[in-house]
């Protein structure tokens, strides 16, 4: 099924396909959802499937196909804790030790099916879809869009920055009371501050914080690796940790706690909080 077309206007000059459809379809307005949607087969030009690099000389008609196979995608028995619902989004509890999504069976997207009510609107996707990520080990606050409109503006308030979100992580080591860390992620700049609500003094690590996060950028294990960085890595990471304090009994001790947002249809600013683990209490006492 086609959902939206497109004719090329005139170019003074050949421009190629990945250059020149960022932002001319709604439903996917960025550079890289794009050259998604051309991997996938769904961008024709002229009726035909498109490769990234065809050059375009004005007049070809482009068309968006609907992805039909989303229809037909397996859904996953898992009980999701549902923090709000209406017909436009959902925010769930992600539970540590799943994937938000990806080729495995077992992930949070499989599972919403099963959760959340289907969206009644003209433009409802095809099933519910996450609009960012949580690691597999990390826990909390996950929001979820139900249809197109609202994962257009759910993502460009991700893009613009113009969602706050706040975490929380027992970590070890002697820490001062907050601070900001700036440390290249990945090469790329980055930013988390962080608050020490409790410390407590321990055999094993010297201290254990319990720290809210407050991270300004989003990049990947972003605030694993900033504690890491600087020698204060997050109890129960078996990835970013130090030789001979590693703690794995009971996973990573990093929760999404708070996600604050403007609804994409009422233009409310909304909070939204996931309670701590129990585990947190039980370390921190």
């Amino acid at each position: 099924m086609i959902l939206q077309s497109h004719i090329v206007h005139h170019l003074d000059q050949p421009v190629r396909l990945s250059d020149y459809v960022a932002g001319i379809f709604e439903d996917i307005p960025s550079k890289k959802g794009m050259r998604k949607a051309i991997k996938k087969n769904l961008v024709l030009v002229n009726g035909l499937p498109a490769e990234t690099g065809r050059w375009l000389n004005g007049g070809e008609l482009i068309e968006l196909m609907d992805d039909a196979r989303e229809h037909d995608l397996p859904t996953f028995e898992q009980k999701l804790q549902v923090l709000m619902e209406d017909d436009h989004i959902a925010v769930i509890a992600k539970p540590a030790g799943l994937e938000v999504n990806g080729n495995k069976f077992k992930t949070v997207e499989n599972a919403l099916p099963n959760n959340l009510r289907p969206s009644p609107l003209d433009n409802a996707l095809p099933r519910p879809q996450a609009i960012h990520r949580l690691d597999h080990p990390t826990s909390g606050v996950l929001l979820i869009g139900k249809t197109r409109s609202a994962v257009r503006e759910l993502n460009r308030q991700f893009e613009q920055k113009e969602v706050r979100k706040i975490y929380h992580a027992i970590n070890i080591g002697e820490m001062p009371d907050s601070g900001t860390i700036t440390e290249l992620v990945d090469g790329k700049a980055s930013e988390s501050a962080f608050v020490v609500l409790k410390r407590q003094a321990s055999p094993r690590f010297e201290y254990l914080n319990l720290l809210q996060l407050f991270p300004v950028t989003g990049r990947r294990h972003q605030l694993r690796k900033h504690l890491a960085g600087i020698g204060h890595p997050i109890l129960g990471d078996s990835t970013y940790f130090l030789e001979g304090k590693i703690y794995t009994r009971r996973g990573l001790f990093l929760h999404a706690t708070s996600l604050t947002f403007t609804h994409p249809d009422s233009g409310e600013r909304i909070t939204i909080e996931a309670e701590l683990p129990k585990k947190f209490g039980r370390v921190m006492g």
